[in-house]
């Protein structure tokens, strides 16, 4: 409870230099930050690569080929109406 009452007396007494003090650290840390901002966007993408790294060309190809699969497939069942249209939909599918 004395740290609350410390804590809400320090604020009461905040003085003009404090309050310009800490304007100036709040624009040095927003200068900072502009300055060096392709930097930190950098930092950012690699550590977001440690955690999720991009999959490979050949894991590209294959999601892309079970997509088109599971498409194809999907007409299929949609073209229950038309024996036709199924058939040729399987056609499409087998050449992958």
């Amino acid at each position: 409870m004395s740290t609350l009452i410390t804590a809400a007396q320090s604020l009461t007494q905040f003085s003009l230099g404090d309050a310009l003090q800490f304007v100036l650290v709040a624009l040095l840390a927003v200068g900072f930050i502009v300055l060096f901002k392709p930097l930190l966007r950098g930092l950012a993408l690699a550590a977001l690569l440690l955690v999720k790294p991009k999959l490979s060309k050949e894991q590209r190809l294959q999601r892309r080929q079970m997509r088109d699969t599971a498409l194809l497939n999907g007409l299929i069942n949609a073209a229950d109406g038309s024996p036709s249209n199924a058939a040729e939909l399987r056609a499409l599918a087998s050449r992958g």
